[in-house]
């Protein structure tokens, strides 16, 4: 048997590697190459090839810090590629696709992650993509001479645009892979499915993709305006030839001009997807309570303890640090503030910011979308994943359930021992089989799986995947609902 495999996509032909069920094919050009006068535009059309392109390696990751579990050969502006695991090319199968888009707090990330390699998901029955977007100030940089050059007049979230664009990409072209285009599951973590989120309000990006899975979507906050971050844009100067002449590691070494190293929590960020009245005409919470958004079934959840490695490097290791942070983010509700996220001394101020962290950021954010949804469509589920690994103190932290998801338990950057056991590999089996019959279907319930019941919102209800796969409800109750009162007063 030939260890190749050819298939044709819209822009040529393109050679994977067979494996030992399927195939896989790297570093497939989704888009064009955004770099010199293309940087900072939205994605054009990639170019096509003439004879047979090799698929044989991860594309570049776009410039970010280095990260020992991405396998990509380097990193570079041109970075806009696909990968595709399939155990069902050339079979006449049409199997559902899974999508995903990584995580990294829209300035980090990459579709070569370990922990996202999809061959082991993919042999659960369905066809798995990987991709690349820009981030950091290559995706999402605003500039008054950026939105003047627009024909819409607006600048930012290129790295949205990137993500729509490997959409449409995959729905032209995944049947030649033995993907159904018509049974699309886009799913992601964090930045990723905070991507997912805002797609979900974005009238523009209207049947990219047919169902969603967010692992803890960072949603729901007030997202900056097109005014505001394009002012914030001008402190990288304001010459846009000389900025679109520097080299990538000088644009890169300028990320913390934008990106402070404390976020706000309750206040708009301008590193990320911002509103800008053409693709996000509003903010996400209003638009969901007011079912402005894509009907589709959705699986949504967080894990327990999703602020303390994001905090982990703070300055609040006294009450008066606490103290700052209730004032600054919660103004006019301190009191209450510091009776949910209570510290008495010094000792308890980092695991009360971690706290306030993991709920603005993430937990908030998942209710309210498994709320929306479910007053639209019945096909809406919600869980919380709290399995630590056998060494682990704290946590599970955030992004932990990844690797589960995907079935690399085992997974580890080099000269990292990883740390699992037996219930890792049985919770990322249910888990796995979970998300496949989801993308097939519109239900992650099937053999080998617990009963998952849909979502109530009166209820709050969750699965529970832990060290036991089991019903829960009214995850952070006290503290969602001061949430949900405190953006209600605006």
């Amino acid at each position: 048997m030939t260890r190749f495999i050819t298939v044709p996509v819209s822009e040529g032909h393109v050679r994977g590697r067979r494996l030992a069920e399927g195939g896989v094919f790297l570093g497939i050009p989704y888009a064009a190459p955004p770099v010199g006068p293309l940087r900072w535009r939205p994605p054009q059309p990639a170019l096509a090839w003439q004879g047979v392109r090799d698929a044989l390696a991860f594309g570049p990751d776009f410039p970010q810090a280095p990260n020992a579990k991405f396998r990509a050969p380097r990193q570079d502006e041109d970075c806009l590629y696909v990968n595709v695991w399939t155990p069902a090319v050339g079979s006449g199968t049409a199997l559902p696709v899974m999508v995903w888009l990584h995580g990294g707090g829209f300035t980090g990330g990459s579709g070569s992650d370990l922990r996202s390699d999809g061959e082991r998901l993919a042999l659960e029955g369905a066809v798995l993509v990987t991709l690349n977007y820009r981030c950091g100030l290559f995706g999402f940089l605003a500039h008054r001479e950026l939105s003047a050059e627009s024909e819409q007049g607006v600048s930012g979230n290129y790295g949205l645009l990137d993500q729509m664009a490997a959409l449409r990409w995959v729905r032209e072209n995944i049947a030649a892979f033995g993907g159904d285009p018509a049974r699309i599951t886009a799913f992601g973590v964090s930045a990723g499915s905070a991507s997912i989120s805002l797609l979900l309000a974005a009238p523009a990006a209207r049947g990219l993709f047919d169902q969603a899975i967010l692992h803890s979507p960072g949603a729901a906050r007030p997202l900056a305006t097109l005014p505001d971050a394009e002012r914030a844009g001008l402190a990288l100067g304001a010459d846009l030839a000389a900025l679109r002449a520097l080299p990538a590691s000088e644009l890169l070494a300028r990320t913390s001009l934008l990106n402070p190293a404390v976020r706000g929590l309750t206040t708009p960020r301008v590193l990320r997807p911002i509103r800008d009245g053409w693709l996000l005409p509003e903010d996400e919470r209003p638009a969901f309570q007011a079912g402005r958004m894509h009907a589709m079934p959705l699986i949504v959840g967080s894990n327990r303890d999703e602020g303390t490695l994001l905090t982990r490097a703070w300055p609040v290791d006294t009450l008066a640090a606490w103290r700052e942070q209730v004032r600054s983010n919660f103004g006019g509700c301190e009191d209450e503030a510091m009776a949910l996220y209570p510290a008495a001394d010094d000792a308890q101020a980092r695991p009360a910011v971690a706290a306030m962290f993991a709920d603005t950021q993430f937990n908030y954010g998942t209710r309210l979308l498994a709320q929306c949804m479910a007053r639209r469509e019945p096909r809406t589920f919600k869980y919380l994943y709290t399995r630590r690994r056998p060494q682990q103190v704290d946590g599970p932290h955030h992004g932990e359930e990844m690797a589960h998801a995907f079935g690399n338990v085992a997974a580890a950057a080099p000269g990292e021992q990883a740390d699992f056991d037996a219930r890792d590999e049985a919770l990322s089996a249910i888990m796995r089989k979970a998300w496949v019959a989801f993308a097939g279907k519109g239900n992650p319930n099937t053999a080998g799986v617990p009963q998952w019941d849909a979502y109530r919102v009166g209820d709050d209800n969750h699965l529970v995947l832990g060290d036991e796969v089991l019903p829960g409800a009214g995850w952070r109750k006290a503290q969602l609902d001061f949430l949900e009162r405190f953006y209600e007063r605006g």
